[in-house]
């Protein structure tokens, strides 16, 4: 099984896919990190990203599951995936994945990217992440401004696991 967590730049998909997937004894891969270094050069000069820029990433992310899904093995994975047309290109088996959106006001977003440190994102690019986001329609939705422990046992809570 794969958990897709996603939300916008700064809610917390990184820290909670951690603990979620430590709790769960599962793999964690966050998809920034298959980004190229074009793509994240232009995010820490606070250039948004495009669709193009983003195909190549999207199409290493749909590796990673294929993989991990043919391999019988679970992975939390963070993800933005704002758009539906990216989940819809992330998501290989609707059967075996889910996603997992953590939805949290703007302001308290800001704040945690205010104080985030060694991240390549330029919190200039918030609100171009909220303009992006489109809000999913099959997913578990999570209030992401409760502590990471109450957002991974909610999770877990919905998902039944």
């Amino acid at each position: 099984m794969v958990l897709v967590v996603m939300g916008v730049s700064g809610v917390g998909k990184t820290t909670v896919g951690r603990l979620l997937a430590t709790t769960m004894g599962w793999e964690f891969r966050d998809a920034d990190d298959l980004h190229s270094p074009a793509n994240k050069r232009k995010m820490t000069h606070g250039i948004a990203l495009t669709d193009a820029d983003r195909a190549p990433w999207l199409a290493a992310i749909r590796e990673l599951v294929a993989a991990t899904l043919a391999n019988n093995t679970n992975l939390v994975l963070a993800c933005s995936a704002l758009k539906q047309a990216y989940r819809e290109t992330v998501v290989v088996d609707r059967a075996r994945m889910r996603i997992v959106y953590l939805k949290g006001p703007r302001e308290l977003i800001a704040s945690r990217m205010a104080n985030r440190k060694s991240h390549f994102m330029n919190k200039d690019l918030l609100q171009s992440q909220f303009d992006t986001l489109e809000e999913p329609r099959d997913a578990v939705v999570v209030d992401a401004s409760a502590t990471p422990e109450a957002v991974v046992a909610d999770i877990r809570r919905q998902l039944g696991i």
